[in-house]
């Protein structure tokens, strides 16, 4: 059974509550990139978003939970992704092969909002404070691996999961704070070709 047909439609309040919200976080993202994160106010989000001050409190509770917002939307752009793919049935290496290429995509789609996104994300301590999400879905590859003998035995999904976290975010930083310049690798390729060494100690040695 389809749940969107039990589903209650969306009342009209709700629809507006929804449409101030994606205002407020469309103004604070465009200022985000124009102006960057630190000399973004509260005051000017409000005003681009055409609402009083206190409206932004109705909906975020500090400037921070924009970044939230935005990470949230990435998520669920990864998990849309990878649903949408032939992935989720794919072979384990296939499944990471297509991860990478999916979270390349989110990147690229909007390069400049992701390069100011990135270094708002590191002011507010993100890094630190939320659980590191990508890592989880890494985990989750290489444990489907491990148990179809596709990996070895000894892979530590979370461990792993995390090394290919640092060396997404790694490369995705370099990407989005240096200037395009046609002798260096595109993300994509960089990811590919990190993902590409990495498999080489995650694979089992085929014996005679």
């Amino acid at each position: 059974m389809d749940s969107r047909a039990t589903r209650p439609p969306v009342g009209r309040r709700e629809r507006n509550k929804q449409r101030v919200r994606e205002r407020l976080y469309t103004a604070a993202v465009e200022l985000f990139v124009e102006k960057g994160y630190d000399h973004t106010s509260i005051d000017e989000i409000a005003e681009r978003a055409d609402v009083a001050r206190g409206t932004f409190f109705n909906y975020f509770q500090r400037k921070e939970d924009i970044i939230s917002a935005w990470g949230e939307r990435r998520r669920a752009s990864l998990v849309t992704g990878l649903n949408a793919s032939d992935a989720l049935t794919a072979s384990s290496v296939a499944q990471l092969q297509q991860c990478m290429a999916i979270l390349v995509r989110i990147n690229q789609e909007e390069p400049q909002l992701t390069a100011a996104m990135l270094t708002a994300w590191v002011k507010a301590g993100r890094p630190i404070l939320e659980e590191p999400y990508v890592a989880e879905v890494f985990a989750k590859i290489v444990d489907g691996g491990v148990h179809q003998g596709e990996l070895r035995p000894e892979m530590s999904p979370i461990g792993v999961g995390n090394v290919l976290r640092d060396v997404y975010l790694g490369a995705l930083y370099r990407w989005a704070n240096q200037p395009s310049d046609a002798n260096r690798p595109s993300l994509a390729e960089e990811l590919q070709q990190i993902l590409r060494l990495l498999l080489e100690g995650m694979t089992p040695t085929a014996t005679s």
